[in-house]
């Protein structure tokens, strides 16, 4: 099987530079990431960080990746920090992909699911766990915040989620929960808001908070002046 199926998953609207890869855990799973641009480019997810941290966040540990190109973006930092076995290749095992969609109902109450996903965080830095659940018509995605060494490497719950989703062809999205069971509010981080504001500009977050609380918003209220420019490409 060729590529070709991930990259028309990307999301390269400013520099149209297709990115894809899958990761192979220990146990013999995959996990397929493909790149995820930002307008703001430096929130862009390379398609390795994404597959790196979809597979941490379900419980496995990385040990190869199949990559398209051997100077994939972060692919050095990646390989180092679990002495992955760096494949290249144009035959990918997309036949071998984890199915990371739920379809199972929980529209009515999601919080218990929710507080289930926290133990799934990777969070030997912060000790501060978070969830998130990504809806979409027919069923959702869940995510976790991952931490590793390179502080800037890891990557937020909310983006897990949007990470699986992409990399399983799935954006049509209705609404994002969130969860906290530390801190005072159960809020997405500044950069996760610049990112929400692009993939889901008008959607319903709902925010479950540490103390028993709910809140509702709209995406584009939590960060109403997101960066946007016409001069940039999409």
């Amino acid at each position: 099987m060729s590529w070709k199926l991930l990259y028309e998953y990307v999301y390269v609207p400013y520099s149209q530079n297709k990115s894809a890869c899958v990761v192979e855990s220990k146990t013999g799973r995959f996990y397929a990431g493909v790149r995820i641009e930002n307008i703001s480019y430096p929130l862009t997810i390379p398609a390795v960080q994404a597959a790196c941290a979809i597979c941490l966040s379900e419980g496995e540990v990385p040990a190869k990746i199949y990559v398209d190109d051997s100077d994939s973006e972060q692919l050095d930092y990646w390989a180092k920090e679990f002495e992955l076995e760096i494949i290249e290749t144009e035959n990918p095992p997309l036949d071998k992909l984890e199915d990371l969609f739920h379809n199972s109902d929980i529209e009515s109450d999601p919080l218990p699911k929710l507080k289930a996903l926290l133990d799934k965080a990777v969070i030997p830095n912060s000790d501060f766990p978070v969830s998130a659940l990504l809806f979409t018509k027919d069923g959702y995605f869940e995510g976790v915040n991952v931490e590793v060494s390179e502080w800037t490497h890891g990557i937020c719950a909310e983006r897990v989620a949007l990470a699986k989703a992409f990399a399983a062809g799935k954006t049509e999205f209705t609404r994002m929960e969130i969860h906290t069971k530390k801190g005072e509010i159960s809020s997405p981080c500044g950069a996760c808001r610049q990112v929400i504001s692009e993939l889901l500009p008008y959607h319903e977050l709902k925010l479950h908070h540490a103390d028993g609380t709910l809140s509702e918003h709209l995406s584009i209220d939590l960060l109403p002046f997101s960066f946007k420019s016409s001069a940039l490409k999409k």
